[in-house]
């Protein structure tokens, strides 16, 4: 209590101090990437390959979303959920894509999206935190890690660099949080400017920030910084704003906003999108259908707005759930919490495009789930080693067999 005394005034409001703190708890960033800011840009230079990722939150339905639609025990397990014959967008003889997802298949016809299915771990968890803090950590399910696989990037490749991650969020998840360094979280640029414009923070920033108390200091220190981030990417958000139509909602303004602040070549290199609402116990059609509808649409868009840059070829996007569903439909036309998913990865820089990998097989399940065939560990090194030209071994603290897909 004395070191909050020592920093903030008396009369300041407690809603006030939790907004201004919570803001400085997710600002990490480098100082190369602060100090762009004071120096000038030249925005037709490229700062090298761009990831984004796409978290479904909730455990999306993957045999909802990729559609094996000439397979008889799909269809028994799902007498009522399962997806129509006549209505299922056919990409293979085998599998076709969720009618939802019209934008996602043009893709996949220009090939411009890979597929890799039947992504898992071994012993799976089917709580929705543990599991996502797996997927997060880069882990095996018996192991509890505090750092993120891309957080572990940023502390072995970002000593000196102008490589960020930016996670499009109110705030930071585990994935991008490292020991030394963590990515930035920030639901929208202005609103950031604004919040961290404030005649207090601002005041405060310019006093003498050498204190005694470590957790002070700390304070003092991510508020310049992100003081001046915010400044950096609010005027980076002037440079280009783009006139495509993105879904409404907050996807669509996330991923309109990656697109805006790739193409005035912002020094981030990772960004962070999230969609949630895929824990479709009850009902669960309707409601997928529109999320997904949201994807596909928001990805159709992200994509022509890259392309029309001549950006695609630095952008990958890779999109995950923490785990699928159960093969058999229950009682409120939902599915449970099951295992294995499907993965997109989509980019023009694509090695293998369509499906990297057959069908799951529904008639060798694990007590009704799914089997996973390919360790999502081995997406993440391929995603390192070849994309992001990292170390993966030492990233992921092991050695995962790469997929040839990059």
């Amino acid at each position: 209590m004395n070191i909050i005394i020592e920093l903030i005034p008396v009369i300041m409001k407690r809603r006030n101090f939790l907004t201004y703190s919570s803001l400085a708890s997710t600002a990490m960033l480098m100082p190369n990437f602060l100090q762009a800011f004071s120096s000038p840009k030249t925005y037709n230079s490229r700062s090298g390959k761009k990831l984004i990722v796409i978290q479904f939150s909730g455990g999306n339905d993957g045999l909802n979303t990729i559609i094996p639609y000439r397979n008889d025990v799909y269809y028994s397990s799902r007498p009522s959920l399962s997806i129509p014959k006549n209505e299922a967008l056919r990409a293979t003889d085998e599998l076709a894509f969720n009618p939802n997802m019209q934008a996602l298949r043009d893709l996949y016809e220009e090939g411009l999206v890979s597929i890799v299915n039947s992504v898992g771990y071994p012993n799976p968890i089917r709580s929705h935190f543990r599991s996502m803090d797996i997927w997060h950590t880069a882990s095996g399910s018996e192991n509890y890690w505090q750092t993120g696989w891309l957080g572990r990037y940023l502390d072995n490749n970002c000593a000196g660099c102008i490589h960020q991650a930016i996670e499009l969020d109110e705030s930071l998840g585990l994935a991008l949080k490292g020991d030394v360094r963590s990515g930035f979280a920030m639901d929208n640029v202005r609103q950031l400017k604004r919040t961290s414009s404030n005649r207090f923070l601002k005041n405060l920033a310019q006093q003498q920030h050498e204190h005694e108390h470590e957790t002070v200091a700390y304070l003092y220190k991510t508020m310049i910084e992100t003081q001046q981030s915010a400044d950096y990417l609010f005027e980076h958000s002037k440079v280009y704003e783009s006139k495509l139509e993105y879904p409404n909602g907050a996807f669509g303004r996330d991923l309109k906003q990656v697109a805006e602040l790739i193409t005035a070549d912002t020094d981030t290199r990772i960004y962070y999108v999230n969609l949630g609402g895929f824990d479709t116990h009850a009902n669960q059609k309707n409601a997928q259908g529109r999320l997904l509808k949201q994807f596909s649409d928001g990805v159709g868009a992200l994509v022509k707005d890259l392309k029309q840059n001549n950006l695609l070829d630095d952008v990958l996007i890779m999109a995950f759930s923490e785990f699928g569903r159960r093969v058999k439909q229950n009682a409120s036309n939902g599915t449970d919490h099951g295992t294995a998913n499907n993965v997109f990865l989509i980019g023009n820089q694509l090695k293998k495009n369509g499906f990297y990998n057959a069908a799951p097989n529904l008639l060798d399940l694990d007590k009704g789930d799914l089997k996973y065939e390919i360790d999502f560990r081995r997406i993440y090194a391929t995603l390192l080693d070849d994309w992001l030209e990292a170390d993966a071994s030492n990233i992921l603290n092991g050695r995962f067999d790469k997929l040839s897909l990059l």
